[in-house]
């Protein structure tokens, strides 16, 4: 499954108003256990049909990033229903990312 890139615009639409399980990855580019952590997610993505995977770009979207509390990167946060139902803060296994989705 593909990894959907949101924004302050469409965080809600995309993250709050979906049914079921969303895991947002909240990262920045220049931040290196986020780019050690992105390829996990995207292989995490494509064996777990059943979750939408989101990243969001935390410089690009402040709004977002300042609602949810994001004070360090990389941060996962998983979501179901619209409501937070986990979190993870820094580089993780992919063990732990699977997890966190259980």
């Amino acid at each position: 499954m593909s990894v959907t890139v949101v924004t302050d615009d469409t965080f809600e639409a995309e993250v709050l108003r979906a049914e079921g399980t969303v895991l947002v990855d909240f990262w920045a580019p220049w931040c290196g256990p986020c780019m050690r952590l992105s390829p996990l997610v995207d292989e995490v993505s494509e064996e777990r049909q059943d979750v939408k995977f989101c990243k969001v770009n935390v410089d690009d979207c402040p709004d977002v990033s300042a609602a949810m509390g994001i004070m360090s990167i990389p941060a996962l946060i998983v979501f179901r229903n619209g409501e937070q139902a986990g979190l993870s803060i820094g580089a993780v296994p992919k063990e732990k990312i699977l997890a966190l989705l259980d």
